[in-house]
């Protein structure tokens, strides 16, 4: 993909970085090659974005035409809002308190270069803003009132950087864009960009290593271009085409802040925010499943003013769930009526609402994928041994998980996998893991996930590469449609 450093006039821009091409922003906006140029990342250095201002409409035609520009108009608009600039100022009180406590001025101005600053004691601050308000240069003012506040954010013209911040800005816009992947000036240039989500740190994460480079490799047959990124690149996500979250998700969470700002540029997004805040509560599923009458173990919704009641008529042993439990945890077995007031009491600290749930006890639960409103994969997932949960987290300290195996879908009971796509089409389109018990030829929905594991060896046991060309196929496809571009491969 080709890169463009757009400016008001070319003789202002003061370095030569390797890879980027200057461009007038006249040029940009009126010579026709451009509009038919597919494939181009923009970074708009103009000197001002000011509604109808040449610099803004680099960004609007840019974004008319499929191309990536930094900054996008949703990030110029926040730029502009005072609304916008108090809000941030108030979230990240903290933060700017502790970066700027030396500064003994009563006015300050932070430049940041593509995320950075070259004194390493405004690292934090700096990237947290780029990832706020995604531009390439940025000037961050700040006054001092009794404490530091976020005064202004705009742009930084490139006859406006002091002659001793170049050599910094030469190395981290050359670091920038390298990190972007220049490879592809020398390999086969792909169609589309692709960034992956993920957190190498993760203990669970809900793909392994092996799996991760299976949707790289699937992806790559298909014309992505695919970087792995991690929660410190919010700020370059309007650079890609599809975000694909593979790191464990929650409303209260980077991934949720990454689906909502990848939507709101345009990306294809899996897993979309919906998804996310639909999947990862406990208490809407619940109500859900009701309503659309699809059967789940009694369940009931707890608060503490219906607990003594629920308590006493709910038959022991029965589950406790927090709302947003995951991987087995924040879910607990209970014995009785007093220990199910003590328990739930103790959740009830952390959530208004709690979820109790009849106990169904099965050697094993299935496992549904589904994508893209139709069954995408089958397991079985045994108990842990000796355990009433897939994953036991008191074994020794260690977490120990019971077998998964793959299941051919045509030789699953056809009303499990008739159940589970009634009930992940209530959520959605996306990628969904959908558990569900049988019991005496019953079958009962426990819950509905989405970012569900996909893991070498196991959830691909059965289709094996396919399952991941089939996801990525299924991003591609709405690509092209959202863009217009929708040809037969």
């Amino acid at each position: 993909m080709s890169i463009f450093i757009v400016v008001n006039n070319p003789e202002d821009w003061p370095l030569n970085i390797h890879g980027a091409e200057v461009i007038a922003a006249k040029t940009y906006l009126s010579d026709p090659r451009f509009s038919d140029l597919r494939g181009l990342k923009i970074f708009n250095l103009c000197r001002s974005y000011r509604y109808q201002s040449v610099g803004y409409y680099v960004s609007l035609l840019a974004e008319a035409r499929g191309h990536k520009p930094l900054p996008s108009v949703n990030t110029i608009q926040d730029m502009k809002s005072q609304t916008m600039t108090r809000f941030v100022s108030d979230d990240l009180f903290e933060l700017i308190q502790r970066t700027l406590a030396p500064i003994r001025s009563e006015e300050y101005e932070l430049s940041i270069y593509f995320g950075r600053n070259f004194a390493k004691r405004y690292a934090r601050l700096s990237l947290t803003l780029f990832n706020l308000f995604p531009a390439p240069l940025l000037r961050a003012r700040f006054i001092h009132n009794r404490n530091w506040q976020l005064q202004s954010i705009g742009p930084i013209a490139g006859n406006d950087i002091p002659d001793d911040h170049k050599p910094f800005l030469l190395q981290t816009a050359s670091e920038h864009f390298a990190g972007k992947g220049l490879r592809r000036r020398t390999q086969q240039v792909m169609r589309y960009d692709l960034a992956i989500l993920h957190n190498p740190a993760e203990a669970q994460p809900p793909s392994d290593a092996k799996a991760l480079k299976k949707f790289i490799k699937a992806a790559q047959q298909l014309d992505f271009d695919v970087e792995m990124i991690t929660k410190n690149d919010y700020g370059r996500i309007a650079e890609f085409d599809a975000l694909f979250i593979r790191e464990t998700t929650g409303v209260n969470h980077h991934t949720y802040r990454f689906a909502r700002r990848a939507t709101a540029e345009g990306l294809v997004v899996i897993d979309d925010p919906a998804s996310i805040l639909k999947c990862t509560n406990k208490v809407y599923l619940a109500e859900l499943m009701s309503r659309h009458r699809i059967p789940t173990p009694n369940t009931s919704i707890v608060n503490r003013g219906n607990m003594p009641a629920v308590a006493g008529t709910i038959a022991m042993p029965c589950i406790l769930k927090q709302p947003d439990s995951a991987f087995s945890q924040g879910v607990i077995k209970v014995g009785s009526k007093a220990e199910f007031i003590t328990e739930a009491t103790r959740m009830l600290e952390k959530s208004d609402l709690i979820i109790a749930q009849e106990f169904m006890p099965t050697p094993f639960d299935w496992r549904i994928g589904v994508f893209n409103r139709e069954p995408l994969y089958a397991c079985k997932y045994y108990m842990a041994h000796g355990h009433w949960q897939i994953i036991n987290h008191n074994h020794a300290g260690q977490p120990r998980e019971g077998r998964t195996e793959a299941i051919p879908i045509e030789q699953v009971p056809r009303n499990i996998v008739t159940t589970a796509l009634k009930a992940a089409n209530l959520i959605g389109d996306g990628l969904y893991g959908v558990d569900a018990k049988e019991i005496d030829s019953k079958v009962f929905v426990i819950e509905i996930n989405d970012n569900p594991n996909i893991d070498s060896g196991l959830e691909d046991g059965i289709i094996q590469l396919d399952l991941y060309t089939r996801i990525m196929r299924g991003m591609l496809a709405r690509i092209e449609e959202r863009k217009g571009e929708r040809k037969p491969r």
